[in-house]
């Protein structure tokens, strides 16, 4: 705590920033959420008593007609208080045809459900938006929930220690590891210290012994030296083909592999990039793996020239990309439809994340609260405006996700308690409710304090 008052002024200032932004992302993410609410609400004719911005002490708000609109002091969620939402309140027929508990079940499923739903919209119109103005959105892949070998270089350190294409990494240096990114950054920050690298292969666990050797890319004469062993390199696997280019007229399609070149073996993605950039107008007989078969292509790199210490040089290009998928729009309609996919793209890989953190194939040290988000969102300014639309668009996603898991007291909670009643043809008990309520507010508030305290020990740790 005696650190705090040594801070120095730009430090103060860095962690203001985050602070503003973190309020910023988050204000967006809650007006939307509850905007939804309340116009779903609005829709079906229930009166809309309270639309607030945070929980806890009213800092300022406004009466309009029958909603009091607020913001309070704890920015970690917001509320839409319905007239009737409690059985009793509406007493007159007027009351009841304007009460949310007088109104049919699926008018209620509707109002509750128009939260998330307004989440996974902001993330669309967003995508959507982005796409519109012509630029590329990335698109995300399931491959990095995975800690994978995809790839091993010749004679590398991973290669001659024993590793091979297959085995998934569970730890290095009794570190868990779960996700790739988590593989790279092990490795690339490893400081050239001998590595103890345990993996699982046909359902054993194997361990090896590998020494990281610097990265040809930073060389080692700098602090600042990354290291490798050999594994990190994506394979040589295509995930987009860019129209127009060279590869698209060769036939190349999404999910080739390459396996080799002008008959020569290609084991990564760099490999591949070398020969096509070093051979620029010259033909190459690709082979690739398709379906489980080989397929022959010949594609003759595109000239490109690029300025390299003052010197002009030209270089090879094909357009494929190996790494991270990227979308265009080819027109605003085009926008339209790819918006949708990558609403959808984004969700499932969120959905999928949710499951491996629930099972513990991806380590719950990688749940994270406000610290997170504050941290996250002061970066993403720093960035730019584009980088800040693009994470409020995945932490959307994220929370209607969130918000819809069937735990009392969010609103997934509340549309299993309409399904229930659906299907029992009466609504629960109200000492059933009660009981579930307090256990969906106990579970909720666990969670809260398990992703703060992982931004603590994040905070601490560094």
């Amino acid at each position: 705590m005696l650190n705090v008052v040594a801070w120095s002024p730009d430090a103060i200032w860095v962690i203001a920033q985050k602070v503003w932004w973190f309020l910023v992302v988050l204000g967006v993410l809650i007006s939307f959420h509850e905007f939804g609410h309340f116009l779903a609400a609005r829709w079906v004719g229930v009166t809309v008593l309270k639309f607030s911005l945070g929980f806890g002490p009213k800092l300022f708000g406004r009466q309009v007609g029958d909603t009091e609109y607020v913001v309070s002091a704890v920015p970690l969620g917001g509320y839409v208080k319905l007239f009737g939402e409690e059985e009793g309140e509406a007493l007159t027929p007027e009351d009841q045809r304007r009460s949310f508990t007088h109104k049919p079940l699926l008018s209620k499923m509707f109002i509750v459900a128009a939260g998330p739903g307004f989440n996974f919209l902001l993330a669309y119109l967003i995508f959507a938006g982005w796409l519109s103005t012509g630029a590329p959105l990335p698109m995300p892949s399931l491959r990095l929930l995975t800690a994978e070998v995809e790839a091993l270089l010749p004679d590398s350190p991973a290669d001659r220690a024993g590793l091979r294409v297959g085995d998934r990494v569970v730890s290095i240096n009794d570190q868990e590891i779960s996700t790739r990114p988590e593989l790279v950054e092990t490795i690339a920050t490893s400081k050239g210290k001998s590595l103890t690298i345990e993996v699982r292969r046909n359902g054993q666990v194997k361990t090896f012994v590998v020494m990281p050797v610097p990265s040809p890319v930073t060389g080692g004469d700098s602090d600042d030296t990354f290291y490798t062993i050999g594994i990190e390199e994506p394979p040589p696997v295509v995930r987009a083909v860019m129209n127009g280019l060279p590869a698209a007229a060769a036939g190349f399609q999404p999910g080739d592999r390459v396996v080799a070149i002008e008959g020569k073996e290609i084991q990564s993605w760099s490999e591949m990039t070398v020969v096509v950039k070093t051979h620029p107008g010259r033909p190459l007989r690709f082979e690739v793996l398709r379906d489980g078969s080989r397929v022959v292509l010949t594609v003759t790199p595109a000239e490109e020239e690029r300025e390299v210490n003052g010197q002009i040089i030209k270089e090879g290009r094909i357009g494929i990309s190996g790494r991270q998928t990227f979308v265009w729009a080819t027109s605003p309609a085009m926008a339209l439809i790819q918006g949708m996919q990558a609403t959808w793209r984004w969700s499932e890989l969120t959905m999928v994340a949710l499951y491996k953190l629930i099972t513990g194939e991806i380590s719950r040290k990688h749940l994270g609260g406000p610290l997170m988000i504050a941290n996250i969102s002061g970066s993403a300014a720093e960035q730019g405006v584009s980088s800040v639309l693009f994470l409020i668009a995945i932490l959307s996603i994220n929370l209607g996700i969130l918000n819809l898991l069937p735990i009392p007291i969010l609103d997934g909670g509340h549309l299993l308690f309409f399904g229930i009643e659906a299907i029992m043809r009466k609504p629960l008990g109200e000492r059933q409710r009660e009981v579930a309520q307090q256990v969906g507010l106990a579970l909720l508030v666990c969670i809260m304090v398990f992703a703060f305290w992982n931004d603590i020990e994040r905070l601490l740790s560094r």
